[in-house]
């Protein structure tokens, strides 16, 4: 009998209460592994987990609460984890912190603002990649994916946006692409360390937007368009498992060729 692909491994999920972080959490949990809901809203962890749990007829689903923008609770997600698990095998870094003010036009965005949403979401993958590589290194071994996206390997395609009231926010351009980069500095790092860290880059995702956007956006897609998130978990899968032992620093672009 073929096992499941991530049987046995304990994975945490930043940002897991969430519409990617759920899927994800409920792929791994399907494929063997013991998914951690980590997430800044514990009522809303608490809620996945029990939810997922029940759908999938499973036990294996975890939560607990976890700001990336503290180093104590990162820390102590990690101290509580090892204790219940006595190991960690993988973080998928999702979680993506915003203030109020988030996603104005370019010329709206305040300076202030711009350097907040930065800070929150750089910063944050820095610390939970630094507490958490540290504690891989430690254990001898460990994996780090952070989830960046198309719009960090290209300039946004202006043109989908027409006739609606979206935009691409600058913050997110440049967070993203930033976080690309920093997965390959950490993969050159922790070179020797049996430490992987890769980023997943998805196309876009379909979540309530308008028709009119979402027509544009599949004419610059070769197959389907749009992706729902469970088009986007067989590559998280994979570099979550042992059969991508040999990819790393690598950004997998996962977007129906919308970057083409």
């Amino acid at each position: 009998m073929i096992g499941k692909d991530l049987e046995g491994k304990v994975i945490v999920v930043t940002g897991g209460a969430g519409l990617l972080g759920s899927n994800f959490c409920k792929s791994i949990a399907s494929e063997g592994g013991i998914p951690v809901i980590a997430d800044i809203n514990i009522d809303e962890a608490k809620k996945c987990e029990d939810e997922l749990n029940h759908e999938l007829n499973l036990s294996c689903v975890d939560s607990i609460k976890l700001d990336i923008n503290s180093k104590e609770s990162v820390t102590n997600a990690v101290e509580v984890i090892l204790e219940k698990y006595q190991k960690i095998d993988a973080l998928v870094n999702n979680a993506y912190p915003r203030n109020k003010n988030y996603g104005n036009d370019f010329f709206k965005v305040g300076y202030n603002d711009f350097i907040e949403n930065v800070n929150l979401n750089v910063g944050g993958y820095f610390l939970t990649s630094q507490i958490f590589a540290n504690f891989f290194k430690s254990q001898g071994y460990g994996n780090i994916i952070n989830i960046a996206s198309i719009y960090g390997v290209i300039p946004p395609k202006f043109d989908i946006y027409n006739n609606t009231e979206m935009t691409m926010p600058v913050e997110y351009a440049v967070i993203k692409s930033s976080i690309i980069h920093l997965t390959k500095y950490l993969a050159k790092y922790l070179a020797g360390t049996n430490i992987r860290v890769n980023a997943l880059s998805p196309g876009g995702i379909i979540s309530q937007q308008p028709k009119s956007f979402i027509d544009a956006y599949n004419k610059k897609c070769l197959t389907k368009g749009m992706l729902n998130p469970e088009d986007i978990i067989g590559t998280l899968t994979f570099l979550l498992s042992e059969k991508s032992t040999y990819i790393n620093g690598q950004n997998i672009i996962t977007d129906d060729g919308f970057t083409l």
